[in-house]
């Protein structure tokens, strides 16, 4: 056999195919790094966005009833059944913050006997106003002048005879008395609506 016949039968390698597989090789492997990496990235990204964003998430619910927070002892409410107006303080925490005792709303609480106790809620149904108690017991709200019987049923003609726009009495609360301190199970409702929703 010839020696050109031998160079006709070789394989026709030639430096431009060696140099074609290359790129395609380094293409592959970078293209696999970026979405192995991106995998890997996901998770604790993802976890970071839940924590940052878990107290402003829409679902996060407050505790179905309100928190239970004590309010003042049996002794310190007089049995005169007049109205008195007590300020509800509770531990705040969230992913971000701790406050301990903040003001987180108010009360009213009605000693109705010697181990009875009334709680209504200070926030007038209609507007979401503070309600004021009156001499008889009642409650007047100053921003439309809805008013309110002394057990916190809606009074449908105000004083001037005009109709009580609030559309249901004001929001009454459970409560509790545990070894002569009331505890009061708080929480806000929906105002302008007249069914009793609480607020989340």
């Amino acid at each position: 056999m010839s020696e050109d016949e031998t160079k006709d039968e070789a394989p026709d390698k030639t430096p431009h195919d060696s140099w074609s597989q290359q790129p395609r090789r380094s293409f592959m492997t970078k293209a696999s790094a970026v979405i192995i990496g991106g995998i890997v990235g996901i998770v604790p990204a993802a976890a970071g966005l839940l924590t940052v964003f878990d107290p402003i998430r829409p679902d996060r619910k407050k505790e179905e009833g309100g928190m239970l927070v004590p309010v003042t002892s049996l002794d310190a409410l007089p049995a005169d059944g007049k109205p008195r107006q007590f300020v509800i303080r509770a531990d705040l925490v969230d992913a971000w913050n701790k406050t301990s005792n903040a003001r987180i709303g108010a009360v009213y609480l009605v000693r109705t006997s010697e181990t009875d106790v009334q709680c209504l809620s200070v926030i007038c149904p209609h507007a979401g106003c503070f309600v004021a108690s009156q001499s008889d017991g009642s409650f007047k709200c100053p921003c439309h002048d809805s008013e309110f019987k002394a057990n916190g049923e809606v009074r449908e003609i105000n004083a001037q005879g005009q109709k009580t726009v609030s559309p249901r009495g004001l929001d009454t609360l459970d409560v509790e008395i545990k070894n002569g301190t009331i505890f009061v199970q708080y929480a806000r409702y929906r105002a302008g609506v007249s069914e009793k929703i609480q607020q989340t």
